[in-house]
This record gives C-alpha cells, structure tokens and sequence, in this order.
C-alpha cells in the first residue's frame, strides 16, 4: 500500500513570513503530497492573506492546493464571492468549517444574520457552485463544544449527506481514539474517507496546551517521553519525528491510506516524519 501523505499551512502575517512559507513549501514538494491546504482566518478575518498565501503556494510548488472556508462571520454573499475567488485561483478543493469566532475557539458559535446555520450548510453551497471536492472535520476526541459522542457523529453525517467527499481529522495523539471513532461512523453508515490529522510535537508544553483546548487527550506514555526535553530542541525534534512515524505506521495497519500533516508552515519536522516512514518501507 502507497501512503498519501498531505500538508497543512497558514497564512502568515508578513512579506517575510509569506517568503519564508515559499520555501517551506518549496521543501515540502520532496515528500511528494497529495496536496497543501490553506487555512482561514478566524471569522473571514484577513482573508486577503489567504488568497495572498494560494498565490505564494503556487508559485512554490506544481501541489494541488486545498482552500479552507469558514462560514462563521460572513453572510452568504461573502462565502460566495471567496468562493468565486479560490475557483479564479485554480482552487478546486474546499475545506469546509465552521470556523472559530474571532473572540477565540472556546466561544460559542453564533450564524452571521445573512449567513450559514450549520457547516452542512456551508458543504451544500459550495456543492452547488461548481464542481468541487470538499472536506470537512471530524473530532476522533468529540468537538469541545458537542454534547454528546452522539451529537458529534449527527453532525458529521448531516456534512457528509450534505455533499462531503471526506473527512479530515483534529489532531489525537492515541489511535485508539481513532479506530473507536471510525467503528462508530461505520456504523452509521457514514462511508466516506478519513483522513487522520497528524501534530508533530515540535515543543510538548505548546501542543498540550493547544490539545487540551481543542479536546484531545496527551497519553501519559508520550508526556514521560518528552519529560526533561524542554531545552532540548533537537532532542525533541528527533523524538517528535519518530513518535509521528510511529503513530502513521500503526494507523496503517488500521487501513488508513492517507495521513495530512499539520506543519506549523515549517518543513523540517514534516519531512523528518516523511523521511523516517520511507527508511523502514524501503
């Protein structure tokens, strides 16, 4: 089996930081990806960056490129005219969100007046514009602000009825997470594909503090791994690699075919994990 492995980056907030992207993305192309997505600012916020950072990755890398779309705090009309934007840029792959309020992720969500109710919602639009391969997210853990395991799993199969072409996931560190999760959408029916969404540890205090917001748990087997690295940036990067490349490996033999890599727009640990998974496939 052929691993397909995708890249996630953002937009950054500089001409500096757009050049340094270049490169990284540049560098990335070595890993051969299905595609780069592009993330969206909060509540449409800067989403000037966003076209700004489609062009940059073109002008990088021959890359299918993946565009994110929020629809929180924007009306219809305005998801329609990013839409039409992303189509002129040669964007055929639409990341569908609901998106964080730019009051931060723990608040709750609230539809524009002349905007979108659900992320199903958004799916169907953007279905109905053109001929578009969308994704939407899906919560191994359960999103921070679902009720119940069951709320979490409607949600997803109303985005997936709606028109997803598949599902990519927030980050988990625990496969068993995952594979209980993809039992359960099984299940119900919901067939799509799921593509685990995969955080190198690149600094352990960060990414806890950023999974613990975002709902996922941090094994206490990895938290002793880390433990006494803080200073450490190489040993850490060496470790962050390796337990990536430990953790797509085993999700292989769960079935999955197609991992997508968080980056934090830097290519060095991405490629360390791409790098460590041909070494023993070879």
């Amino acid at each position: 089996m052929t691993l397909a492995v995708s890249f996630e980056v953002f937009p950054p907030k500089t001409a500096a930081g757009l050049g340094k992207l270049s490169d990284a993305v540049a560098r990335l192309d070595d890993a051969n990806p299905a595609y780069i997505s592009v993330t969206y600012g909060a509540g449409g916020s800067d989403r000037q960056r966003s076209f700004d950072t489609i062009d940059a990755v073109r002008s990088a890398t021959s890359t299918p490129i993946a565009a994110h779309l929020t629809c929180v705090g924007q009306s219809r009309a305005d998801v329609d005219e990013v839409i039409d934007r992303y189509l002129a840029l040669g964007v055929d792959h639409i990341v569908a969100l609901r998106g964080d309020p730019p009051t931060g992720i723990d608040a709750p969500y609230e539809p524009h007046p002349e905007g979108f109710t659900s992320t199903a919602d958004l799916v169907a639009a953007i279905k109905r514009r053109g001929d578009i391969s969308v994704s939407v997210s899906a919560y191994p853990e359960r999103h921070p602000q679902s009720p119940t395991d069951e709320h979490d799993l409607d949600v997803l199969a109303a985005k997936v009825a709606a028109g997803a072409d598949r599902a990519m996931t927030q980050m988990f560190f625990d496969n068993r997470h995952f594979v209980a999760y993809l039992d359960r959408l099984r299940a119900r029916g919901v067939d799509v594909p799921v593509v685990p969404g995969i955080f190198p540890i690149h600094s352990f205090p960060a990414v806890t503090r950023f999974a613990d917001r975002c709902g996922a748990s941090m094994p206490t087997s990895i938290a002793e791994r880390f433990a006494g690295l803080d200073d450490d940036p190489v040993a850490t990067h060496a470790l962050a690699a390796e337990l990536a490349a430990d953790q797509i490996r085993d999700l292989t033999r769960h079935g999955v075919e197609h991992v997508h890599l968080y980056t934090l727009n830097r290519s060095e640990l991405a490629l360390a994990v791409c790098e460590r998974l041909t070494e023993v496939s070879a």
